[in-house]
Protein backbone atom coordinates (compact mmCIF):
# COMPACT_ATOMS: atom_id res chain seq x y z
CA UNK A 1 0.00 0.00 0.00
CA UNK A 2 1.28 3.44 -0.92
CA UNK A 3 2.07 5.58 2.13
CA UNK A 4 0.42 8.96 2.52
CA UNK A 5 2.63 12.00 2.65
CA UNK A 6 2.51 13.51 6.15
CA UNK A 7 1.10 17.03 6.07
CA UNK A 8 2.90 19.76 8.04
CA UNK A 9 -0.31 20.34 10.06
CA UNK A 10 -3.17 18.14 11.28
CA UNK A 11 -5.50 17.39 8.39
CA UNK A 12 -9.25 17.39 8.92
CA UNK A 13 -11.17 15.82 6.07
CA UNK A 14 -14.78 16.79 5.49
CA UNK A 15 -16.76 15.23 2.66
CA UNK A 16 -17.86 17.95 0.25
CA UNK A 17 -21.47 16.79 0.58
CA UNK A 18 -21.45 17.85 4.25
CA UNK A 19 -20.40 21.43 3.58
CA UNK A 20 -23.16 23.96 4.03
CA UNK A 21 -24.02 25.76 0.81
CA UNK A 22 -23.41 29.43 1.57
CA UNK A 23 -25.15 30.51 -1.63
CA UNK A 24 -28.34 28.53 -1.03
CA UNK A 25 -30.00 31.53 0.62
CA UNK A 26 -29.03 33.69 -2.36
CA UNK A 27 -30.70 31.35 -4.82
CA UNK A 28 -33.82 31.09 -2.67
CA UNK A 29 -34.16 34.82 -1.99
CA UNK A 30 -37.19 36.11 -3.88
CA UNK A 31 -38.56 39.10 -1.94
CA UNK A 32 -37.29 41.72 -4.37
CA UNK A 33 -38.28 39.69 -7.44
CA UNK A 34 -41.79 39.20 -6.03
CA UNK A 35 -42.18 42.94 -5.42
CA UNK A 36 -40.95 43.72 -8.95
CA UNK A 37 -43.39 41.18 -10.39
CA UNK A 38 -46.24 42.91 -8.60
CA UNK A 39 -45.09 46.29 -9.87
CA UNK A 40 -44.26 48.08 -6.64
CA UNK A 41 -40.58 47.51 -5.91
CA UNK A 42 -39.52 50.93 -4.53
CA UNK A 43 -35.77 50.64 -4.05
CA UNK A 44 -32.68 51.44 -6.11
CA UNK A 45 -34.58 53.84 -8.36
CA UNK A 46 -32.14 55.38 -10.80
CA UNK A 47 -31.87 59.17 -10.66
CA UNK A 48 -30.68 60.54 -14.00
CA UNK A 49 -30.40 64.15 -12.91
CA UNK A 50 -30.91 66.05 -9.66
CA UNK A 51 -31.87 69.64 -8.98
CA UNK A 52 -32.20 69.10 -5.23
CA UNK A 53 -35.92 69.43 -4.62
CA UNK A 54 -36.62 67.83 -8.03
CA UNK A 55 -35.04 64.80 -9.70
CA UNK A 56 -35.38 63.11 -13.08
CA UNK A 57 -36.16 59.37 -13.21
CA UNK A 58 -36.95 57.57 -16.45
CA UNK A 59 -37.01 60.91 -18.23
CA UNK A 60 -39.74 62.25 -15.92
CA UNK A 61 -39.36 64.95 -13.27
CA UNK A 62 -40.32 64.07 -9.69
CA UNK A 63 -40.60 66.13 -6.52
CA UNK A 64 -37.98 64.69 -4.17
CA UNK A 65 -39.27 64.16 -0.62
CA UNK A 66 -37.11 61.13 0.15
CA UNK A 67 -33.77 62.87 0.59
CA UNK A 68 -31.87 64.07 3.68
CA UNK A 69 -30.53 67.10 1.78
CA UNK A 70 -32.20 69.34 4.38
CA UNK A 71 -30.57 72.64 3.42
CA UNK A 72 -30.45 71.95 -0.32
CA UNK A 73 -26.67 72.26 -0.32
CA UNK A 74 -25.84 69.14 -2.36
CA UNK A 75 -26.37 71.07 -5.60
CA UNK A 76 -25.10 74.47 -4.45
CA UNK A 77 -22.69 75.72 -7.16
CA UNK A 78 -20.28 77.13 -4.56
CA UNK A 79 -19.91 73.71 -2.98
CA UNK A 80 -19.56 72.00 -6.35
CA UNK A 81 -16.80 74.47 -7.25
CA UNK A 82 -15.04 73.93 -3.90
CA UNK A 83 -15.11 70.18 -4.57
CA UNK A 84 -13.66 70.74 -8.05
CA UNK A 85 -10.94 73.03 -6.73
CA UNK A 86 -9.93 70.45 -4.10
CA UNK A 87 -9.76 67.81 -6.82
CA UNK A 88 -7.59 70.00 -9.02
CA UNK A 89 -5.21 70.62 -6.11
CA UNK A 90 -5.04 67.16 -4.50
CA UNK A 91 -6.38 64.76 -7.14
CA UNK A 92 -9.36 62.42 -7.21
CA UNK A 93 -8.34 60.51 -4.07
CA UNK A 94 -5.76 60.32 -1.30
CA UNK A 95 -4.82 56.67 -2.10
CA UNK A 96 -4.09 55.78 1.49
CA UNK A 97 -5.20 55.95 5.10
CA UNK A 98 -4.90 59.02 7.28
CA UNK A 99 -2.31 57.24 9.42
CA UNK A 100 0.06 56.79 6.49
CA UNK A 101 -0.01 58.93 3.35
CA UNK A 102 -3.68 60.01 3.26
CA UNK A 103 -3.76 63.18 5.37
CA UNK A 104 -4.05 66.42 3.39
CA UNK A 105 -4.27 69.96 4.72
CA UNK A 106 -8.01 70.09 3.98
CA UNK A 107 -8.62 67.25 6.44
CA UNK A 108 -6.95 69.17 9.25
CA UNK A 109 -8.71 72.38 8.26
CA UNK A 110 -12.14 70.74 8.30
CA UNK A 111 -11.49 69.02 11.65
CA UNK A 112 -10.48 72.33 13.21
CA UNK A 113 -13.52 74.10 11.74
CA UNK A 114 -15.90 71.40 13.02
CA UNK A 115 -14.40 71.47 16.50
CA UNK A 116 -14.75 75.25 16.66
CA UNK A 117 -18.32 75.14 15.30
CA UNK A 118 -19.39 72.58 17.92
CA UNK A 119 -17.44 74.02 20.83
CA UNK A 120 -15.21 70.94 21.11
CA UNK A 121 -11.49 70.59 21.58
CA UNK A 122 -10.98 68.28 18.60
CA UNK A 123 -12.73 66.39 15.82
CA UNK A 124 -11.80 63.39 13.68
CA UNK A 125 -13.03 62.65 10.16
CA UNK A 126 -14.17 59.20 9.03
CA UNK A 127 -14.90 57.97 5.51
CA UNK A 128 -18.56 57.41 6.44
CA UNK A 129 -20.86 58.12 9.35
CA UNK A 130 -21.28 54.36 9.71
CA UNK A 131 -17.53 54.03 10.27
CA UNK A 132 -17.53 56.91 12.75
CA UNK A 133 -19.96 55.09 15.05
CA UNK A 134 -18.34 51.71 14.54
CA UNK A 135 -14.81 52.98 15.05
CA UNK A 136 -15.51 55.06 18.13
CA UNK A 137 -17.60 52.44 19.95
CA UNK A 138 -15.20 49.60 19.21
CA UNK A 139 -12.15 51.61 20.26
CA UNK A 140 -13.55 53.13 23.45
CA UNK A 141 -15.25 50.20 25.16
CA UNK A 142 -13.98 46.98 26.72
CA UNK A 143 -15.50 43.59 27.49
CA UNK A 144 -16.68 44.53 30.99
CA UNK A 145 -18.30 47.78 29.84
CA UNK A 146 -21.95 48.39 28.96
CA UNK A 147 -23.46 50.40 26.11
CA UNK A 148 -27.00 51.60 26.79
CA UNK A 149 -28.71 52.03 23.45
CA UNK A 150 -32.07 53.60 22.56
CA UNK A 151 -34.16 51.02 20.72
CA UNK A 152 -34.82 53.41 17.82
CA UNK A 153 -31.17 54.23 17.20
CA UNK A 154 -29.88 54.08 13.64
CA UNK A 155 -28.50 50.82 12.25
CA UNK A 156 -24.97 52.24 12.22
CA UNK A 157 -25.16 52.60 16.00
CA UNK A 158 -26.52 49.08 16.40
CA UNK A 159 -23.75 47.66 14.19
CA UNK A 160 -21.20 49.67 16.15
CA UNK A 161 -22.53 48.23 19.40
CA UNK A 162 -22.29 44.71 17.99
CA UNK A 163 -18.69 45.21 16.85
CA UNK A 164 -17.72 46.77 20.18
CA UNK A 165 -16.54 44.41 22.94
CA UNK A 166 -18.95 45.97 25.46
CA UNK A 167 -22.30 44.43 26.40
CA UNK A 168 -25.34 45.95 24.68
CA UNK A 169 -28.30 46.98 26.85
CA UNK A 170 -31.27 48.41 24.90
CA UNK A 171 -33.74 50.72 26.63
CA UNK A 172 -37.23 51.88 25.68
CA UNK A 173 -37.23 54.69 23.15
CA UNK A 174 -36.62 58.14 24.64
CA UNK A 175 -37.55 56.96 28.14
CA UNK A 176 -35.36 58.26 30.94
CA UNK A 177 -37.21 55.99 33.39
CA UNK A 178 -36.27 52.92 31.33
CA UNK A 179 -32.71 54.21 31.05
CA UNK A 180 -32.42 54.66 34.82
CA UNK A 181 -33.86 51.19 35.35
CA UNK A 182 -31.06 49.75 33.20
CA UNK A 183 -28.33 51.90 34.73
CA UNK A 184 -29.10 50.93 38.31
CA UNK A 185 -28.64 47.22 37.50
CA UNK A 186 -25.20 47.59 35.97
CA UNK A 187 -22.29 46.63 38.28
CA UNK A 188 -20.87 49.73 39.89
CA UNK A 189 -17.33 49.05 38.73
CA UNK A 190 -18.28 48.70 35.04
CA UNK A 191 -17.86 51.41 32.46
CA UNK A 192 -21.11 52.62 30.92
CA UNK A 193 -21.83 54.65 27.79
CA UNK A 194 -25.26 55.98 26.78
CA UNK A 195 -25.76 56.44 23.04
CA UNK A 196 -28.68 57.95 21.18
CA UNK A 197 -29.60 59.80 18.01
CA UNK A 198 -30.18 63.52 18.39
CA UNK A 199 -33.06 63.26 15.92
CA UNK A 200 -34.28 59.74 15.20
CA UNK A 201 -34.17 58.82 11.54
CA UNK A 202 -37.55 57.08 11.22
CA UNK A 203 -39.82 58.74 13.78
CA UNK A 204 -38.29 62.20 13.41
CA UNK A 205 -38.58 62.89 17.12
CA UNK A 206 -35.86 64.50 19.18
CA UNK A 207 -33.87 62.92 22.00
CA UNK A 208 -35.00 64.13 25.42
CA UNK A 209 -31.46 65.06 26.36
CA UNK A 210 -31.70 67.06 29.63
CA UNK A 211 -33.05 64.23 31.81
CA UNK A 212 -30.78 61.73 30.03
CA UNK A 213 -27.79 63.90 30.92
CA UNK A 214 -28.89 64.02 34.56
CA UNK A 215 -29.19 60.23 34.64
CA UNK A 216 -25.73 59.90 33.09
CA UNK A 217 -24.24 62.17 35.77
CA UNK A 218 -25.96 60.26 38.56
CA UNK A 219 -24.64 56.90 37.39
CA UNK A 220 -21.25 57.99 36.07
CA UNK A 221 -22.03 57.26 32.42
CA UNK A 222 -20.52 58.79 29.29
CA UNK A 223 -22.95 60.53 26.91
CA UNK A 224 -22.62 59.95 23.14
CA UNK A 225 -25.02 61.76 20.79
CA UNK A 226 -25.30 61.03 17.06
CA UNK A 227 -26.26 64.34 15.45
CA UNK A 228 -26.61 62.96 11.90
CA UNK A 229 -30.14 64.27 11.37
CA UNK A 230 -29.90 67.29 13.67
CA UNK A 231 -26.81 69.16 12.44
CA UNK A 232 -27.96 71.95 10.16
CA UNK A 233 -31.51 71.45 11.41
CA UNK A 234 -31.81 72.40 15.09
CA UNK A 235 -29.83 74.46 17.55
CA UNK A 236 -28.13 77.85 17.06
CA UNK A 237 -26.76 78.00 13.50
CA UNK A 238 -27.69 74.33 13.13
CA UNK A 239 -25.27 73.08 15.80
CA UNK A 240 -27.59 70.23 16.72
CA UNK A 241 -29.65 68.90 19.59
CA UNK A 242 -26.81 69.10 22.13
CA UNK A 243 -26.60 72.86 21.65
CA UNK A 244 -30.39 73.17 21.30
CA UNK A 245 -30.72 71.94 24.89
CA UNK A 246 -27.60 73.75 26.11
CA UNK A 247 -25.87 70.58 27.35
CA UNK A 248 -22.66 70.74 25.33
CA UNK A 249 -20.50 70.64 28.46
CA UNK A 250 -22.30 67.51 29.66
CA UNK A 251 -22.02 65.40 26.49
CA UNK A 252 -18.58 63.87 26.05
CA UNK A 253 -18.91 62.62 22.46
CA UNK A 254 -20.76 64.21 19.55
CA UNK A 255 -20.87 62.36 16.25
CA UNK A 256 -22.14 63.68 12.93
CA UNK A 257 -22.38 62.92 9.25
CA UNK A 258 -21.94 64.94 6.07
CA UNK A 259 -24.56 63.06 4.05
CA UNK A 260 -27.53 65.08 5.30
CA UNK A 261 -27.43 68.86 5.78
CA UNK A 262 -23.87 69.09 4.42
CA UNK A 263 -25.00 67.50 1.16
CA UNK A 264 -22.08 65.12 0.73
CA UNK A 265 -20.76 61.99 2.49
CA UNK A 266 -18.50 61.04 5.37
CA UNK A 267 -18.67 61.46 9.13
CA UNK A 268 -16.84 62.55 12.24
CA UNK A 269 -16.67 62.35 16.00
CA UNK A 270 -15.75 65.24 18.27
CA UNK A 271 -14.71 65.59 21.90
CA UNK A 272 -11.65 66.17 24.02
CA UNK A 273 -8.12 66.18 22.67
CA UNK A 274 -7.37 62.99 24.62
CA UNK A 275 -10.41 61.21 23.19
CA UNK A 276 -9.56 62.05 19.59
CA UNK A 277 -5.87 61.23 19.99
CA UNK A 278 -6.79 57.80 21.34
CA UNK A 279 -9.44 56.97 18.71
CA UNK A 280 -7.27 58.03 15.77
CA UNK A 281 -4.64 55.50 16.88
CA UNK A 282 -7.03 52.70 17.88
CA UNK A 283 -10.11 52.72 15.60
CA UNK A 284 -9.46 50.04 13.00
CA UNK A 285 -11.99 51.34 10.48
CA UNK A 286 -10.18 54.69 10.62
CA UNK A 287 -6.66 53.30 10.41
CA UNK A 288 -7.29 50.67 7.75
CA UNK A 289 -9.40 52.56 5.22
CA UNK A 290 -8.64 55.27 2.69
CA UNK A 291 -9.16 58.82 3.88
CA UNK A 292 -11.99 61.11 2.84
CA UNK A 293 -11.60 62.20 -0.79
CA UNK A 294 -10.38 65.76 -1.43
CA UNK A 295 -13.57 66.67 -3.31
CA UNK A 296 -15.73 65.59 -0.36
CA UNK A 297 -13.55 67.37 2.19
CA UNK A 298 -13.40 70.62 0.24
CA UNK A 299 -17.13 70.55 -0.43
CA UNK A 300 -18.05 69.88 3.21
CA UNK A 301 -15.79 72.68 4.40
CA UNK A 302 -17.57 75.11 2.07
CA UNK A 303 -20.98 73.74 3.19
CA UNK A 304 -20.08 74.42 6.82
CA UNK A 305 -19.17 78.00 5.93
CA UNK A 306 -22.42 78.54 4.01
CA UNK A 307 -24.52 77.01 6.79
CA UNK A 308 -23.11 79.51 9.28
CA UNK A 309 -23.31 82.49 6.91
CA UNK A 310 -26.87 81.86 5.68
CA UNK A 311 -29.17 81.13 8.64
CA UNK A 312 -32.16 81.84 6.42
CA UNK A 313 -31.77 78.33 5.00
CA UNK A 314 -32.60 76.81 8.38
CA UNK A 315 -35.47 79.28 8.83
CA UNK A 316 -36.95 78.25 5.47
CA UNK A 317 -36.47 74.58 6.34
CA UNK A 318 -38.58 75.04 9.46
CA UNK A 319 -41.21 77.06 7.62
CA UNK A 320 -41.60 74.16 5.20
CA UNK A 321 -41.51 71.63 8.04
CA UNK A 322 -44.35 73.33 9.94
CA UNK A 323 -46.41 73.56 6.76
CA UNK A 324 -46.08 69.84 6.10
CA UNK A 325 -46.75 68.79 9.70
CA UNK A 326 -49.98 70.77 9.68
CA UNK A 327 -50.87 69.80 6.12
CA UNK A 328 -50.58 66.05 6.61
CA UNK A 329 -52.49 66.15 9.89
CA UNK A 330 -55.29 68.20 8.32
CA UNK A 331 -55.74 65.47 5.68
CA UNK A 332 -56.04 62.88 8.45
CA UNK A 333 -52.63 61.25 8.38
CA UNK A 334 -50.92 60.20 11.59
CA UNK A 335 -47.36 61.51 11.68
CA UNK A 336 -46.33 60.28 15.12
CA UNK A 337 -44.30 62.46 17.46
CA UNK A 338 -41.97 63.99 14.88
CA UNK A 339 -40.23 67.22 15.85
CA UNK A 340 -38.20 67.60 12.68
CA UNK A 341 -38.29 67.76 8.86
CA UNK A 342 -38.57 63.94 8.93
CA UNK A 343 -42.29 63.24 8.66
CA UNK A 344 -43.32 59.56 8.85
CA UNK A 345 -46.72 59.03 7.20
CA UNK A 346 -48.48 56.06 8.81
CA UNK A 347 -49.93 53.67 6.24
CA UNK A 348 -50.25 50.43 8.24
CA UNK A 349 -50.25 47.43 5.91
CA UNK A 350 -46.89 46.72 4.31
CA UNK A 351 -48.57 45.94 0.99
CA UNK A 352 -50.41 49.27 1.12
CA UNK A 353 -47.18 51.10 1.96
CA UNK A 354 -45.49 49.66 -1.14
CA UNK A 355 -48.54 50.43 -3.26
CA UNK A 356 -48.74 53.95 -1.84
CA UNK A 357 -45.08 54.66 -2.66
CA UNK A 358 -45.55 53.32 -6.18
CA UNK A 359 -48.59 55.51 -6.76
CA UNK A 360 -46.68 58.51 -5.46
CA UNK A 361 -43.92 57.81 -7.96
CA UNK A 362 -46.43 57.52 -10.78
CA UNK A 363 -47.95 60.85 -9.75
CA UNK A 364 -44.55 62.56 -9.74
CA UNK A 365 -43.43 62.30 -6.09
CA UNK A 366 -40.28 60.44 -4.99
CA UNK A 367 -40.68 58.92 -1.50
CA UNK A 368 -39.74 55.59 0.05
CA UNK A 369 -41.73 53.21 2.27
CA UNK A 370 -40.30 51.83 5.50
CA UNK A 371 -41.48 48.45 6.78
CA UNK A 372 -40.62 46.08 9.59
CA UNK A 373 -38.02 45.89 11.14
CA UNK A 374 -37.36 49.58 10.44
CA UNK A 375 -40.75 50.26 12.05
CA UNK A 376 -43.14 48.14 14.10
CA UNK A 377 -44.86 45.30 12.32
CA UNK A 378 -48.20 46.42 10.88
CA UNK A 379 -47.27 50.08 11.16
CA UNK A 380 -45.48 50.61 7.85
CA UNK A 381 -44.88 54.20 6.83
CA UNK A 382 -43.96 56.31 3.87
CA UNK A 383 -40.96 58.24 5.16
CA UNK A 384 -40.90 61.82 3.93
CA UNK A 385 -38.32 64.51 4.60
CA UNK A 386 -38.28 68.10 3.50
CA UNK A 387 -35.76 70.72 2.40
CA UNK A 388 -35.34 74.45 2.65
CA UNK A 389 -35.43 74.58 -1.16
CA UNK A 390 -38.92 73.10 -1.54
CA UNK A 391 -41.34 75.71 -2.84
CA UNK A 392 -44.93 76.22 -1.69
CA UNK A 393 -45.98 74.92 -5.10
CA UNK A 394 -43.97 71.72 -4.49
CA UNK A 395 -45.45 71.20 -1.06
CA UNK A 396 -49.05 71.94 -2.01
CA UNK A 397 -48.79 69.47 -4.87
CA UNK A 398 -47.36 66.81 -2.53
CA UNK A 399 -50.25 67.25 -0.08
CA UNK A 400 -52.83 67.05 -2.86
CA UNK A 401 -51.29 63.85 -4.22
CA UNK A 402 -51.11 62.22 -0.78
CA UNK A 403 -54.77 63.03 -0.14
CA UNK A 404 -55.77 61.62 -3.53
CA UNK A 405 -53.89 58.34 -3.05
CA UNK A 406 -55.14 57.90 0.52
CA UNK A 407 -58.73 58.02 -0.76
CA UNK A 408 -57.86 55.72 -3.66
CA UNK A 409 -56.20 53.04 -1.49
CA UNK A 410 -58.42 53.35 1.56
CA UNK A 411 -55.51 54.23 3.81
CA UNK A 412 -57.68 55.45 6.67
CA UNK A 413 -59.57 52.14 6.74
CA UNK A 414 -56.42 50.24 7.71
CA UNK A 415 -56.38 48.80 11.26
CA UNK A 416 -53.47 51.13 12.04
CA UNK A 417 -56.09 53.91 11.88
CA UNK A 418 -59.31 52.13 12.86
CA UNK A 419 -57.85 50.15 15.77
CA UNK A 420 -55.07 52.37 17.19
CA UNK A 421 -53.13 50.90 20.06
CA UNK A 422 -54.26 47.34 19.35
CA UNK A 423 -50.77 46.14 18.46
CA UNK A 424 -48.34 45.47 21.27
CA UNK A 425 -44.76 46.64 20.99
CA UNK A 426 -43.23 43.34 19.88
CA UNK A 427 -39.77 44.59 20.80
CA UNK A 428 -40.53 45.15 24.48
CA UNK A 429 -38.71 42.31 26.20
CA UNK A 430 -38.33 42.59 29.98
CA UNK A 431 -35.13 42.82 31.99
CA UNK A 432 -34.86 40.88 35.25
CA UNK A 433 -34.91 42.66 38.59
CA UNK A 434 -31.65 41.09 39.78
CA UNK A 435 -28.17 42.58 39.47
CA UNK A 436 -24.94 41.29 37.98
CA UNK A 437 -23.20 41.73 34.66
CA UNK A 438 -24.73 38.76 32.88
CA UNK A 439 -28.18 39.25 34.37
CA UNK A 440 -28.34 42.79 33.07
CA UNK A 441 -28.24 41.40 29.56
CA UNK A 442 -30.39 38.31 30.03
CA UNK A 443 -33.03 38.29 27.27
CA UNK A 444 -30.85 40.61 25.19
CA UNK A 445 -29.49 37.72 23.16
CA UNK A 446 -32.83 35.96 22.88
CA UNK A 447 -35.31 36.33 20.08
CA UNK A 448 -38.08 38.84 20.60
CA UNK A 449 -41.68 37.67 20.73
CA UNK A 450 -42.16 37.57 16.98
CA UNK A 451 -39.03 35.49 16.41
CA UNK A 452 -36.70 38.25 15.18
CA UNK A 453 -33.25 38.70 16.61
CA UNK A 454 -32.33 41.54 18.94
CA UNK A 455 -30.53 43.22 16.05
CA UNK A 456 -33.84 43.63 14.28
CA UNK A 457 -35.53 44.66 17.49
CA UNK A 458 -33.32 47.66 18.13
CA UNK A 459 -32.30 48.54 14.58
CA UNK A 460 -35.21 50.82 13.87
Amino acid sequence: MKAFTRLPFPAIFHPVAMARDLFKKCREYSDSADARAQGFYPYFRCIEQSYGNHVVCGGEEKIMIGSNNYLGLAQDPRIVEAACEATRKFGAGCTGSRLLNGTISLHNELEEALAAFLGRESALLFSTGFFANQGALAALTEADDFILCDRENHASIIEGCQVAPAKLVPYRHNSVDALRNRLKRIPEDSGRLIIMDGVFSMSGDMADLPPMVEAAKEYGAIMYVDEAHSLGVVGPQGRGVVHHFGVNDDVEIVMGTFSKSFGSMGGFISGSNELIEFVKHKARCFIFTASLAPAVTGGVLKALQIMQAEPERIEMLWKNTRKMHEGFKSIGFKIGSTQSPIVPILIGSEAKAFAFAQRLFEEGVFAIPAIYPAVRYGEAIVRTSFMSTHTDEDLDKVLDIFAKIARELGTFDDPAYTEPGRRRNVFDFALPQRGGAEEVRVDSGDSSRNGSELHAAVSR
